[in-house]
């Protein structure tokens, strides 16, 4: 059961998405974690210089801790998502804190003046009976990954090498999970600009999330 709670590629209820199937060359950058005081700001940077949009997935504890780098990701265009109140292992987790965490950390979100859709992550991407109960019962998408470097490779790998395996590993409608918003995370700040241009190079332009479901459905 403990790793069936960590496939991406499936789920016991509700619906989720970890990948699309699309003709279009567009993929979905989507980070983890924060905001921190530290590193929110230089990751927005990266992203703006490449005029790139991506998908942040926020925890309500720390958009609450630091509303402002919260509020500089959203006033900067960028799809916002729930990622859990404080990034706690849901697999064992019982409803009502399920909906808790859920309730808590939308809260948090919409008072920046977010008003798109909040999809969810599942914290350490793990997931089993009671969350995704949980997520279908308020018809929640549960969104997961197909690209995963850091995971494939290790955090701490060189930038370059974890440029090349997302770039010669992605096909359109994949979504990309990369982190950088803590102090552990340089490689992953500094292979951002190398993937991002690397995948250009291939052809791929970058959507968010919602954009590449929307594609999903309109096939």
């Amino acid at each position: 059961m403990f790793d069936y709670s960590r496939q991406r590629d499936r789920q016991m209820f509700g619906h989720f998405v970890h990948q699309v199937v699309t003709d279009r060359p567009v993929v979905a950058l989507t980070l983890d974690d924060g905001p921190t005081r530290r590193f929110t700001a230089p990751l927005l940077d990266i992203l703006d210089k490449a005029d790139v949009t991506a998908t942040f997935f926020l925890t309500g504890r720390e958009v609450t801790a630091f509303p402002e780098g919260a509020q500089a990701v959203v006033d900067a265009g960028h799809e916002v998502g729930n990622h859990s109140w404080n990034h706690r292992r849901m697999v064992a987790m019982p409803p009502w804190e399920v909906r808790r965490q859920l309730r808590k950390t939308d809260a948090a979100i919409r008072t920046l003046g977010y008003e798109g859709t909040l999809h969810f992550r599942p914290p350490y991407g793990r997931k089993l009976v009671v969350l995704p109960w949980v997520l279908a019962q308020h018809d929640r998408t549960t969104i997961m990954w197909s690209v995963e470097p850091e995971t494939d490779l290790a955090f701490d790998a060189p930038p370059q090498d974890l440029a090349a395996h997302v770039i010669e590993t992605t096909q359109a409608g994949d979504i990309i999970l990369l982190h950088g918003i803590y102090s552990g995370n340089d490689s992953s700040r500094a292979t951002l600009p190398l993937i991002i241009a690397g995948l250009r190079a291939r052809g791929f332009d970058f959507v968010t999330v919602s954009e590449l479901i929307a594609l999903d459905a309109a096939r």
